[in-house]
Order: C-alpha cells, then structure tokens, then sequence
C-alpha cells in the first residue's frame, strides 16, 4: 500500500521544496512550474509499472480487452511522452490536459482491479482500496485542473 504514499510524495515534492526554499530567500515562488514538474516525476513513476510490472497491468484491463498487453506498453509510453512533455513550457498546456484525460480515463482499470482484488499497488485489497485510490485520484485531477492548468504563476513570500 506503499505506492499511494509514493506518488503523493512525488507529486508534491518539486513544490514543496521550491517553497521553502522561495521563502529561505524571499523570492516569488513560481507554483505553476514546480506543479508540472511534481506531475511529470509522478507520471514517470506511473510509467515504470508498465514496463517492470507488466503482467500485473495486464491484469488490470479485463480479459475480454484485445490486445492488453500491447495496450500496456503503448499506455506506458504514452506516460512517458506526457511526463517529458511536461517539463517542456512550450507543451506543458497541453501535456497537462492529456494527464488529466488518462486520469479520467484509465480510473475505471483501477475500479476494476479493486472489486476484482487483481493487479497492483493496493488493488489486491479488493474493493476497500477504492477508499485509498478514489480520493488519490481526486487529488491528481485537482492537482493537474487546478495548479497546473487553471493555476496562478506566482506567490510572493517576501514580507
């Protein structure tokens, strides 16, 4: 149950440090930059899955989905080209609105995984997972809707 804990302390680092050290020295803090950045290292995180932990992706589409682990690699390498994106300012815009569609999107293989008690990262807890990972991926939406499309640029800490 480890991997909601990590992809947390993923997302939020990036700005959590650029927090304090923007307050050390007194310098705007850039929260729209250090947002997409915590983003991208989750989604890299995201992507390791599906290339060291294939079987268990696999297992997380039903067996009635052609191609499942094509899927998984293609899905894996689609992570990989957002998170790059992402720390690119020119496509974050953009990068960001696909995170949020694979959130929306690939949230029903998590569904399914739990109240089959099959795949990875908690879900062989069985339905009580979904307590876990419905509110972490509220948190991922609102993270990419808020801090990294929607968000503001700057707080001043400077007093």
């Amino acid at each position: 149950m480890i991997t909601p804990i990590i992809t947390i302390l993923l997302l939020c680092s990036p700005l959590g440090l650029a927090a304090i050290i923007s307050k050390l020295r007194n310098k705007p803090l850039d929260i729209k930059k250090y947002a997409f950045w915590g983003l991208s290292i989750a989604f890299l995180f995201f992507s390791l899955g599906h290339f060291a932990k294939t079987q268990g992706m696999v297992e997380m589409l039903p067996t009635w989905v052609p191609f499942r682990l094509n899927i998984i690699y293609l899905t894996g390498i689609m992570e990989i080209l957002i998170a790059i994106t992402l720390f690119i300012p020119k496509y974050q815009s953009v990068a960001a609105k696909a995170a949020l569609i694979v959130f929306i999107l690939f949230f029903p293989a998590n569904i399914y995984s739990a109240l089959n008690s099959i795949g990875l990262g908690g879900h062989q807890w069985g339905p009580i997972y979904l307590l876990i990972r419905g509110p972490l991926q509220l948190l991922l939406i609102g993270w990419t809707y808020f801090l990294c499309i929607r968000g503001n640029n700057q707080v001043n800490f400077a007093v």
